[in-house]
């Protein structure tokens, strides 16, 4: 089998996820005892649809582990006081930077082809986000001396654009929904070198927006055809991009499926909407079946959309970075 990372076809990664499972059904004490609790072993298990998917909520109260490497650095999710934060412990780090640099590539070309303006607290202002962690490693791998972090100083990331538009260079804008909406409104332009990339988020800042209210806010006072979007998540080391329509492609070591609201078990055909199960191969030391709280629905070229989350969710994700 080739590396995670050289996956070509979707044989290959059938193959793969059931060698992965095969392994952190016996090397995750966790994972292993709610498998076992089904039913599942590698030797009733022959396809990824008979794969068990550990709910999302167990990072909040269990160390998810695979093997016996001991954590290098532990990813932290945002959350409200009073609601317990999910951790990711992830005991080989270059996985992650793997996995983001090939994914970011595979989508958008080298790093090196863009000055990155993060429009998100810095990775000083909270421990402990896998978010910061990806963009801070992206900016520096970047080179270009403009690239950094912005938070509340807009009047100088206005200026920055604005030098970067006139010098023609090639930018990716990237920021929470309510950030790039205040500086939409602040500072209207009309960007013609630069990716806007949203990664979602109003929660506790601002009125909520559907997708297309939303994009087409930042569409108009941005000067951009398409607003562009980032799906990643604390308990994951892979992302999904969407390049202006709302759908989004995985890399080929990552895979959704949507599963039943009603029948967890069970699996919808394309176009219903349900809850989101994720394949993460990059995943292979914690767990890499994770059932997330989003809703979505698949499309017939294997894209996905996401469509909110389930009612009784904690507000959590990428949106609370600033809070």
């Amino acid at each position: 089998m080739p590396p995670i990372f050289d996956i070509a076809d979707p044989s290959e990664f059938s193959e793969m996820a059931l060698d992965i499972f095969a392994h952190q059904c016996k090397g995750n004490a966790v994972y292993g005892a709610f498998c076992k609790h089904l039913g599942k072993s590698p030797q009733n298990v022959a396809n990824l649809e008979d794969i068990p998917f550990l709910p999302i909520e167990f990072f909040k109260s269990k160390t998810i582990v695979t093997g016996s490497g001991r954590p290098q650095v532990t990813f932290t999710s945002s959350g409200t006081t009073g609601h317990q934060t999910s951790q990711h412990h992830v005991t080989d780090p270059t996985l992650y930077k793997t996995s983001f640099s090939k994914g970011f590539e595979r989508f958008y070309g080298p790093v090196t082809n863009y000055c990155i303006l993060a429009l998100l607290p810095s990775y000083l202002e909270r421990s402990g986000s896998s978010l910061i962690y990806m963009m801070n490693d992206l900016i520096r791998e970047s080179g270009h001396p403009k690239s950094g972090f912005y938070l509340d100083n807009l009047d100088q990331l206005a200026h920055t654009l604005q030098v970067l538009e006139t010098q023609k260079t090639k930018t990716l804008l990237i920021g929470v929904s309510f950030a790039l909406l205040d500086f939409a409104e602040k500072y209207p332009c009309k960007l013609q070198h630069t990716i806007v990339m949203e990664t979602g988020g109003m929660k506790g800042k601002r009125r909520e927006l559907v997708r297309e209210e939303l994009h087409a806010i930042l569409k108009s006072g941005l000067g951009v055809r398409t607003i562009h979007s980032e799906y990643g998540m604390t308990e994951l080391l892979s992302q999904a991009y969407s390049t202006g329509d709302g759908l989004f492609n995985t890399p080929p070591w990552m895979k959704v499926l949507v599963r039943d609201t009603e029948d967890p078990l069970s699996y919808l055909p394309t176009k219903k909407t349900g809850g989101l199960n994720i394949i993460d191969l990059a995943n292979k030391n914690s767990c890499s079946f994770v059932a997330t709280q989003d809703l979505g629905k698949l499309h017939p070229d294997g894209r996905f959309e996401i469509l909110g989350r389930y009612d009784h969710s904690d507000i959590r994700g990428c949106n609370l970075l600033v809070l």
